[in-house]
């Protein structure tokens, strides 16, 4: 009994931070709900801007005007939480670690958190304005766009996910390299191949239009080559110490 003690502490405390975080998560949840028309607002802007003058959304089913904005105060609130769960997971897992791991982990911890909100701001800023014009700029004439609000803000949260997720290459391009199961030079030898599977990722990932797949694809190859000088640069600052 005594010998699974230890396990059970660790359980205990995995249990106890979870539960933290789903608490803390609620009242993030809580309070995006209070603002979250005004945060639908905020993610609208870039359609809006493409829309005629006196242009809107439109609510196709009853519920839509009360599910859509408490749909974004969810996602928005899982976003927010992200920091406090990966602290909450690293100071989980340090006690464990020796101190090179601890010295690699946390940069790597907060990499990612860094790349996935910079995948988000990359979508609002950059890709959404672009694909919204190129949507509305070859609509047939006579053809009036009515844009539903759930099927939007689905349309925004997935490519949210999609390039949040992406942004996150460079660093795995790095772990794979520093784990040592694949190298800098293997990465360049297969760039054709990766750079086909990136299109066939930004097919599986954006909406079904390929204007969407060639906004994650081009960035996706980006970031593979940036993963490539990252790597190599630490190999090559490994070498000269």
């Amino acid at each position: 009994m005594s010998k699974r003690l230890p396990i059970l502490e660790h359980l205990a405390e995995l249990r106890r931070r979870f539960l933290l975080i789903i608490a803390l998560w609620f009242g993030l949840f809580l309070l995006c709900a209070y603002f979250a028309a005004d945060m639908y607002h905020l993610i609208a802007l870039p359609l809006l801007a493409e829309l005629p003058q006196g242009g809107n959304l439109v609510a196709v089913d009853v519920a839509s005007p009360f599910i859509a904005p408490l749909k974004l105060a969810a996602f928005s609130s899982m976003l927010l939480i992200l920091p406090v769960a990966f602290y909450q997971l690293w100071f989980f897992i340090a006690p464990g670690l020796y101190k090179k791991e601890k010295r690699l982990a946390l940069p790597l911890l907060l990499s990612t958190i860094l790349l996935f909100y910079v995948g988000l701001l990359f979508v609002y800023f950059g890709v959404m304005p672009l694909a919204l014009s190129f949507f509305y700029r070859i609509a047939p004439e006579g053809v009036q766009i009515m844009t539903d609000i759930n099927r939007y803000l689905s349309f925004v949260l997935r490519l949210a996910f999609a390039f949040g997720t992406a942004f996150e290459l460079p660093l795995v391009i790095l772990i794979l390299v520093k784990s040592g199961l694949v190298s800098v030079v293997w990465l360049k030898a297969n760039r054709s191949y990766v750079i086909v599977g990136c299109f066939v990722a930004a097919m599986l990932l954006t909406p079904p239009d390929i204007f969407s797949q060639i906004l994650l694809a081009v960035p996706l190859c980006l970031l593979y080559e940036a993963g490539i000088l990252l790597s190599g640069f630490g190999s090559s600052a490994k070498k000269t110490k």
